[in-house]
This record gives structure tokens, C-alpha cells and sequence, in this order.
């Protein structure tokens, strides 16, 4: 059963957890206590906005009582950009987990989902990279938007290696059966951009 700090009495997030069990508790020190080690801080954007210091304290108050620790931020606004990189510092600073809802359903079932895996191993959703050539190339080729598992077959039985590809003007890219010009050019740029970002943008 999750622990919801008497705090959160009124919050509208409650309504949204609607696949576990929860109750009241005036002994627990964060908002949501999802496991004996587990534990949720919550936090709306327009909340940050009017008590900037809100969240550090209740970092602060928490200690190091729980392994893992999550902080549940709504984003209730449109204009987060200055307050989301105020709340990741403070996250990151208190060893906090950042998760991100854009909707009271969708932090509902974040609520949910870390009360279902409490007792389960991290295996079952860490990530699975296959471990053959093949597999490692469709991972890489397959996060630039807009290339498909046939598109990195297609570089691969034309080019032969990674190697090729990368090296590869965007007209032989082009060149390739189901590429086109608008994807090469995302390949080209992948392997040939800096992988930093002027201080300016």
C-alpha cells in the first residue's frame, strides 16, 4: 500500500492513482512512500515558481533514509524552461531520480508503476542491447531520426562497416535503396556535427 503524507490531503494527483492502494500517514517525511526503501517527492512547476526553496527543504528533511529516490515533477505550465534547470540542479544535488509528467494520469501511474516494481529486480527494465555487430549497429543507426532497422540493413549490405558509413558523402548515402536525400543528411550530420553545442545557443 502506498503512504501518502497528510500533506498531500487535497492534491489532485490523488485521484489519479487508481491501480494500488493507498492511505494517509502523518509519520512518513516524503509525499509518497512507494516501498520500505522507496520514496516519491512531488512538485508542480507554478508551485517551484511561487516557493523556489519549497523543494531543497523538503530534500533536505528527507536525509538518507531511502535508496531510491524520485522526484515527481507536474509540469503544469508552458514556460519551464528556467525553473526545470533550477529543480534538476537541486535533484541532482540531493540524489534525487527526476521524472517528468505532463498530466495528473500520467504521474498517477508513475505513483503506480514504482509501487508494482518495488520488490522486482532493475533486470527487468534495464535496457537489452543485443550483443551481436548487427545489434549494436541497429542501436546506434536506429536513434537518428527517421532511420528504420531496414534503413541500417540497407547501409549495412552497401557500405560493409560503420567505418564506411561514417565516412560516406551524403550523395552516396543518398544513393542507398530507401535512404533519400532528407535521411542521408540526418546521417551525415550525426557523424560529422560537433557533439557540443556553441555556449551561445
Amino acid at each position: 500500500m502506498v503512504q501518502v503524507n497528510e500533506l498531500q490531503r487535497g492534491n489532485p494527483l490523488l485521484s489519479s492513482i487508481r491501480n494500488v492502494r493507498w492511505t494517509y500517514s502523518n509519520t512518513i517525511v516524503p509525499d509518497f512512500e512507494v516501498g520500505r526503501s522507496s520514496c516519491i517527492l512531488y512538485l508542480s512547476i507554478k508551485y517551484h515558481r511561487l516557493h523556489p526553496e519549497y523543494i531543497s527543504q523538503r530534500i533536505e528533511a528527507l536525509g538518507r533514509s531511502y535508496t531510491t529516490r524520485v522526484l515527481l515533477v507536474y509540469m503544469d505550465t508552458d514556460d519551464s524552461k528556467v525553473p526545470l534547470r533550477e529543480i534538476n540542479r537541486v535533484a541532482l544535488l540531493g540524489d534525487m531520480t527526476l521524472l517528468l509528467a505532463w498530466s495528473l494520469d500520467e504521474a498517477g501511474r508513475y505513483v503506480e508503476t514504482l509501487k508494482a516494481y518495488e520488490h522486482k529486480q532493475p533486470d527487468i527494465i534495464r535496457e537489452r542491447v543485443e550483443d551481436t555487430y548487427v545489434g549494436r549497429l541497429n542501436s546506434f543507426l536506429t536513434s537518428i531520426r527517421s532511420v528504420n532497422k531496414t534503413d541500417v540493413l540497407t547501409l549495412a549490405s552497401n557500405f560493409k562497416s560503420m567505418d564506411k558509413v561514417a565516412c560516406a558523402t551524403v550523395e552516396e548515402l543518398a544513393m542507398c535503396p530507401g535512404i533519400g536525400e532528407l535521411k542521408a543528411q540526418r546521417i551525415y550530420k550525426a557523424f560529422n556535427d560537433p557533439f557540443v553545442l556553441p555556449l551561445n545557443e
